[in-house]
C-alpha cells in the first residue's frame, strides 16, 4: 500500500515500501500538485506555465514531460498498481485509492464529522500543508491558497473537537490535544489552539492550568503581533474564573509577585543610551494623540530591550513643539542616540518616517519609512512601533561596534573591547572565533568583574568545542566552565546570562543552563539568542516539540540573526529527532547552499542522510566535512556531553556517520 503525506512535509512511500526521492524538486513538487487536485486533475498548459515560466511553450511542455517521466519512475500506469498518473493531450491527474492521501482522508473525515472520524483526521494533520518545503517564489502563488485553506481547516477542526469534549477522556480529546500542539508549534499565536487547550485542562478539572493557558496566550499575542485576545479568548477565561476564582486569584497573585521580583534596569557608564522624540505631526490637528501615541508605543518597546537605556517619555516630551539640536538633546539628557520621525495621515494612508541619529556627530545611522493603510488605527499604529523598536535595537549595537573599531587601541576600555569582539563571536569561523576570545581576555584584564565579558568567553571556549575546531575539546569545555564561575552576578544582564546558558548547555549541563536561559527571557522576552538556545537545551533532552516552538520563537524574533543557520539547524534536528528526515536533510541542504563555511551541516546532513537510505548524498557530506576538518573522528564527536541525555540517538548518529564513511577513531 503507498502512503502520500502532504501534512507537515512532502513524504511518500512506494507500494514496495520504498522512500521515494524525486529527481529534482520541480517533479516534487509537481506530485504534490497533482495530489491537491485530485482525481479532476490539472491542464497541461497551466502545468507548464505554472512551473516553468518564461522558458518559451515548447521547453516549458517538454520539462513538464521530463518531471512526469520522474513520477511513472516510481508509480507506473498499468496492472494492479494503486497508484498511477493518467494523462491524455490535454489533463494529467494522479489517480490513487481514497485511503493513500492523507489529504484526501482528511477531507473525508471532516465530512463524516463523528467524533471519531473527525480525531483521524486531527491526527493527519502532523503540520501545515508542505511544511518545511522549499517552494520557489513563482509558486508561492501555485500553493500558498492550498496552505492557508488547510491551516484555517484544521484551526477550525481543533475548535470544533474541544468544544464536543466530555469528561471520559475519550480518544478525541487526546487527538484535540495534539492537533493543538501541532498548529502552536508553527504559530504560537493560533488562537484557537489555546481555546482548545484550555478547554482540554477544564474539561480534566484543571482550571489553574486553563488559565495559565490563557496568560500564556496572551503573553505571546502581545509579544509577537501586540495585540489582546479575541472576545471569545477572553470570554471562556472569564467562564474559568468563575468556576474557580481562588485559584486565579492565587495565579494572578503569584504572576504579579514575581514580576516584582525582577529588578528594574539600571544605567552602567558604559552602557548605550536612547531619546525617542516626539514625531513631527504633518497631518491635522486631531491626528496629534495618534503621532504621540506612537512615540509612546517605541519608548516602551525599546525600554524593554536590557542592552540599553531609554530616556522615559515624560523626559523626551519635554521637547515637544520646539526645534532643538540633537547635540543639545544628547548633552541635556545624557544619551548617545536620538530618535527622530514625522506622522502624516491623509485620507485611508498613514506614513511613518523614522530615523536613528548619533547625538554627538549628528549622523544617521539608520531611517525607514512605513507606509499603509488606516482600517485599524491603534493595531496598526502598535506594529509599526514594534518594527520600529526591532529596527533601532540591531542599528544602535551595530553602532557600537563600529565606535569601538574606530577607537584607537591607547583610548578603549572593557566595553569598547567586548563591542569588537560581538562581530567576530557569530563568524562561524575558528579564527574568528581565537580573536573574539583574545579581545575577551583584554576586557577581562581592564575589568576582572566584568560578568558579560566572562560570559562571552565561556561561549567562545564551548564553540570551540561543538564545532570541533580543537582538537582537544574537553579542554575548551573546561575552560568554559571556568569562565561561567568567573563571571559572578550576571543576574540582571540577559546577553551575559543567554551566553552563560548557552555555554553550559554545550558543557552538558542542561539543568544550570535551563536557570541561566529563563532568567534570561524574564528579563528579556524578546532575545532570540536566548530562545534558540532554549530550543538547544530541549533537543539536548529529548523533547523535540517544545524544541521547535522555541526556535520558530527565535527566527520570529530575528528572522536575519547572524546565528539564523543555527536556529535552523535547530528546526531540522528537532525534525530528525521525530522521524521527518526528508524535511531535516532540506533543511540541511538549505544552509549548506547559503552558508557552505558552516562545516558542522555537513555533519548533519551526513547522518541525516545516510539514514533515510541516501549513501550518495551522505558520502558526498562527509568528503566535504573532512576537507574542512580532516582530524575528525566519530569517537571524538560522539563524546562531546551534549549526547548525554540522548544515548540511543547518540548511537544512531555514530552508526550513520560510519555508513557515511567517516573514520571511527
Amino acid at each position: 500500500m503507498c502512503d502520500i503525506r502532504l501534512f507537515g512535509g512532502l513524504e511518500v512511500t512506494s507500494e514496495e515500501g520504498q522512500l521515494v526521492r524525486f529527481t529534482t524538486r520541480k517533479a516534487a513538487l509537481l506530485f504534490a500538485a497533482l495530489v491537491l487536485a485530485g482525481r479532476r486533475g490539472h491542464h497541461r498548459e497551466l502545468l507548464s506555465e505554472g512551473f516553468w515560466p518564461g522558458r518559451g511553450e515548447g521547453q516549458a511542455r517538454n520539462s513538464l514531460r521530463q518531471a512526469l517521466a520522474d513520477i511513472r519512475r516510481w508509480f507506473p500506469a498499468g496492472g494492479n498498481t494503486a497508484v498511477y498518473v493518467e494523462a491524455d493531450q490535454e489533463t494529467v491527474a494522479l489517480m490513487a485509492g481514497p485511503e493513500e492521501v492523507d489529504i484526501w482522508l482528511f477531507e473525508r473525515k471532516l465530512a463524516e464529522g463523528g467524533p471519531a472520524d473527525l480525531a483521524i483526521a486531527a491526527d493527519l494533520y502532523r503540520g501545515d500543508l508542505l511544511a518545511g518545503e522549499a517552494i520557489p517564489d513563482d509558486l508561492d502563488e501555485w500553493f500558498g491558497p492550498y496552505q492557508s485553506r488547510y491551516r484555517q481547516k484544521a484551526l477550525q477542526l481543533v475548535e470544533r473537537l474541544s468544544r464536543a469534549l466530555s469528561e471520559d477522556g475519550s480518544a478525541a480529546e487526546a487527538a484535540c490535544e495534539r492537533l493543538a500542539e501541532t498548529l502552536l508549534a508553527s504559530d504560537p499565536t493560533a488562537e484557537a489552539a489555546h481555546r482548545a487547550l484550555m478547554r482540554i485542562h477544564a474539561v480534566r478539572g484543571h482550571e489553574n492550568a486553563a488559565l495559565r493557558q490563557f496568560e500564556s496566550c496572551r503573553a505571546l499575542l502581545k509579544k509577537h503581533l501586540d495585540v489582546e485576545p479575541e472576545a471569545q479568548t477572553n470570554s471562556l477565561a472569564a467562564s474559568l474564573r468563575l468556576r474557580e476564582p481562588g485559584a486565579y486569584r492565587q495565579t494572578t497573585h503569584n504572576i504579579v509577585s514575581q514580576q516584582k521580583a525582577i529588578p528594574g534596569p539600571t544605567r552602567p557608564h558604559d552602557q548605550p543610551s536612547a531619546a525617542v522624540m516626539p514625531f513631527d505631526n504633518l497631518g491635522g490637528a486631531d491626528d496629534e494623540y495618534f503621532a504621540d501615541g506612537v512615540v509612546e508605543e517605541i519608548t516602551a518597546a525599546l525600554s524593554r530591550v536590557r542592552d540599553f537605556f531609554v530616556i522615559a517619555r515624560q523626559s523626551a516630551f519635554t521637547y515637544k513643539g520646539r526645534f532643538v539640536d540633537v547635540r543639545e538633546v544628547g548633552r541635556e539628557l545624557g544619551v548617545n542616540y536620538v530618535v527622530e520621525g514625522t506622522v502624516r495621515r491623509g485620507g485611508d494612508r498613514l506614513r511613518i518616517s523614522v530615523q536613528l541619529i548619533d547625538a554627538e556627530t549628528r549622523t544617521q545611522l539608520w531611517s525607514e519609512r512605513y507606509e499603509g493603510a488606516v482600517e485599524d488605527i491603534f493595531e496598526f499604529q502598535d506594529r509599526i512601533a514594534a518594527q520600529v523598536a526591532g529596527a533601532i535595537y540591531p542599528a544602535i549595537r551595530g553602532a557600537e561596534i563600529e565606535l569601538a573599531k574606530r577607537k584607537p587601541p591607547t583610548n578603549l576600555r572593557a566595553y569598547d573591547l567586548v563591542m569588537r569582539a560581538y562581530p567576530h563571536l557569530w563568524s562561524r569561523r575558528n579564527d574568528a572565533n581565537d580573536q573574539a576570545i583574545e579581545l575577551l581576555r583584554k576586557a577581562i584584564a581592564i575589568a576582572p568583574s566584568y560578568g558579560r565579558a566572562h560570559a562571552l568567553l565561556a561561549w567562545c571556549h564551548a564553540s570551540s568545542a561543538a564545532f570541533l575546531w580543537t582538537e582537544h575539546p574537553e579542554r575548551e569545555l573546561e575552560r568554559a566552565i571556568a569562565a561561567v564561575e568567573a563571571a559572578g552576578s550576571i543576574a540582571d544582564d540577559p546577553t551575559a546570562l543567554a551566553a552563560a546558558g548557552s555555554a553550559m548547555s554545550i558543557c552538558g549541563d542542561q539543568e544550570r543552563a535551563t536557570i541561566f536561559i529563563e532568567r534570561a527571557l524574564a528579563l528579556d522576552p524578546n532575545n532570540a539568542w536566548a530562545w534558540a538556545r532554549f530550543g538547544w537545551i530541549a533537543i539536548y533532552s529529548d523533547d523535540a516539540i517544545r524544541a521547535t516552538e522555541r526556535f520558530q520563537r527565535a527566527i520570529t524574533l530575528s528572522p536575519r540573526d547572524p546565528l539564523g543557520f543555527n536556529m535552523r539547524l535547530g528546526v531540522a534536528t528537532s525534525m530528525a529527532l521525530a522521524g521527518s528526515l526528508s524535511q531535516a536533510v532540506a533543511i540541511a541542504r538549505e544552509v549548506i547552499a547559503s552558508h557552505p563555511d558552516v562545516i558542522m551541516s555537513y555533519r548533519y546532513l551526513a547522518a541525516w542522510s545516510a539514514m533515510s537510505g541516501d549513501l550518495e548524498t551522505a558520502r558526498w557530506a562527509a568528503q566535504k566535512l573532512l576537507a574542512a576538518q580532516p582530524g575528525f573522528t566519530i569517537e571524538q564527536y560522539r563524546l562531546l556531553p551534549f549526547f548525554r541525555h540522548l544515548p540511543k540517538w547518540a548511537d544512531q548518529v555514530a552508526e550513520a556517520l560510519r555508513l557515511a564513511g567517516l573514520p571511527e577513531r
